[in-house]
């Protein structure tokens, strides 16, 4: 990792202070906030911009293909147009961009309530097992073995196939979370072996601190900075595997928009109109790798000890 400029940093600045610094001249994590900024916006404000752009996610344009040749958009790249601006789905008609737009909602909502529940229940799990020891740490790591020897994705393969009537989201999130939180949780559970008995903990024990101040205010504050780190690159995970179970037909169900479910709609038309398939791929990709990126970044900076240098 390299040095941070002591001229950009005032004498006397914590950590938190540094890593802003370090953050703030790279620029590839200026890049990265900058499309991460802009799919997050995309997602906020889906209804406003598919109205801007005149079409809903389901409404059908049965002028934009042609029904002799098979549906195929009418027009170059996918049917591109000022009425359409990144054209047509073929077949139906409908708008890319609107299904786009509410593709990133459904996927980044899921993608982020996933890891709420994965940061909640990991960083619960770790520093309970980390801190107690003994019987409850037993527990705990045991569980964490067992959850994670789970093969996950047919596991979710299975339980979404068998919930029908079920929120799909809502089972999405519950699923995938699921399977996410012993990672977290033995990184956390680590830490938190290092932090109990260092000066600061022993003395606010001393002072008749008891267990749930001593982890709120002593352990959960030291271990911030490597779950921040971990936290941002279990997004692009969480982004893929929505994708994933939504290509395999398992995720969110047409005609609900999905990345996963717009590229293996397209697969039987990549040959003759690519643009179905190019629009929803870019969006998973920039998405992944503007948030891996990130990561990584804050990975070296608030968790030097990851081994990256």
């Amino acid at each position: 990792m390299e040095a941070t400029d002591a001229r950009t940093v005032p004498p006397g600045s914590g950590p938190w202070q540094l890593a802003r610094a370090e953050l703030r001249r790279r620029t590839s994590v200026k890049i990265s906030l900058a499309v991460v900024a802009l799919f997050v916006f995309m997602a906020v404000a889906a209804p406003l911009l598919s109205a801007l752009g005149g079409w809903g996610p389901e409404e059908f344009d049965r002028s934009a293909v042609d029904p002799y040749l098979g549906g195929q958009p009418l027009g170059p790249l996918g049917g591109v147009s000022a009425e359409h601006w990144l054209g047509v789905e073929p077949v139906t008609g409908r708008d890319l961009f609107a299904r786009v737009v509410h593709g990133a909602r459904v996927s980044l909502l899921i993608a982020f309530a996933a890891t709420a529940v994965v940061v909640v229940t990991g960083v619960a799990a770790g520093t309970a097992a980390g801190y107690f020891g003994g019987t409850t740490d037993a527990l705990l790591s045991r569980l964490m073995d067992l959850t994670m020897s789970f093969p996950s994705l047919i596991f979710m393969i299975a339980m979404m196939s068998v919930a029908r009537d079920v929120d799909r989201i809502v089972l999405l999130t519950a699923v995938i979370g699921l399977f996410g939180w012993p990672g977290l949780a033995r990184v956390v559970r680590g830490q938190t072996l290092s932090l109990k008995h260092r000066e600061y903990v022993d003395a606010a024990r001393v002072g008749g601190a008891g267990p749930w101040r001593i982890l709120t205010g002593e352990i959960l504050p030291g271990v911030a900075g490597p779950v921040i780190a971990y936290t941002t690159l279990i997004i692009p995970g969480m982004i893929a595997t929505e994708a994933a179970l939504s290509y395999l037909g398992v995720g969110v169900r047409p005609p609900t928009p999905s990345w996963g479910q717009m590229i293996a709609e397209s697969v039987s038309f990549y040959d003759t109109d690519p643009m179905y398939f190019i629009v929803p791929s870019t969006c998973l990709f920039l998405t992944v790798l503007a948030f891996t990126l990130l990561g990584d970044a804050l990975r070296d900076v608030l968790d030097p000890r990851s081994g990256r240098a």
